[in-house]
């Protein structure tokens, strides 16, 4: 794990010596604060709940986090540094799993930077707590898993903008994949089963099932499931670039 501990260390690193950690810093609270009191209309609601905030987070994600994660692998191998990391004394999975949770960690910290809305709802009235806590773990969830996918594909291809591109429409995919605009289109030909077991692929539908405060086991597994299948699939795709 040392190796792991190591490639997670130089990718936070990495992130804070240039402009692009505080760029999508600011960029992800300006538009959570806009989207929440605008949009959402914080204020005319008169309730006390983070409802507005939360509603908007999948949607940020779907570009923000896309733009993060396109750089991961794809910027390596452009520049040629991937095969420098490929000699070192750690294995792949490692390398994966260090930058994976590099960019997590990275997008957790400007997810709990936006504790001062967290705080204002508590000034403004009684707020279920438990259920704003259960939502922020549920938005961490969800940023892992469009980070996993968004690795997956970065280390299929050198172009960033092609990483990112095809990163927002897999996103896409599966944050529209429990709507009846998609399930129709299934509906009409393939079995019930399938139906199903394509809207329980949907970001959407775990993600609000826990921002409602309850957190349950099956929406863990689903999340845990998709980062962990990503990640191989991340991993296989190395190795076998690695084999070329």
């Amino acid at each position: 794990m040392n190796g792991m501990t190591a490639v997670l260390r130089r990718e936070l690193k990495s992130y804070f010596s240039t402009p692009l950690a505080y760029v999508f810093i600011v960029i992800f609270l300006v538009l959570a604060s806009a989207f929440t009191f605008y949009l959402g209309n914080f204020y005319e609601r008169r309730q006390a709940d983070l409802s507005p905030f939360f509603t908007f987070h999948p949607w940020l994600f779907l570009f923000l986090v896309p733009a993060l994660s396109m750089r991961l692998w794809a910027e390596e191998r452009k520049s040629g540094s991937i095969e420098l990391l490929m000699t070192l004394p750690i294995s792949v999975w490692q390398s994966v799993l260090g930058k994976f949770l590099a960019a997590w960690a990275f997008t957790a910290l400007a997810i709990a930077l936006t504790f001062p809305i967290w705080i204002t709802v508590n000034y403004l009235g009684a707020p279920d707590n438990g259920v704003i806590l259960a939502a922020y773990v549920g938005s961490a969830l969800m940023a892992g898993g469009f980070l996993a996918v968004g690795a997956c594909i970065s280390a299929a291809t050198k172009n960033q903008v092609i990483a990112f591109i095809l990163s927002v429409v897999a996103c896409f995919l599966l944050l529209l994949a429990g709507f009846p605009l998609v399930l129709d289109v299934f509906s009409a030909w393939a079995p019930q089963a399938l139906v199903d077991a394509i809207a329980s692929l949907s970001f959407l539908t775990h993600f609000n099932n826990i921002s409602k405060g309850v957190i349950d086991l099956r929406d863990l597994v689903y999340f845990g499931l998709l980062i962990g299948f990503a990640l191989y699939a991340n991993t296989v795709i190395l190795e076998l670039k690695k084999a070329e």
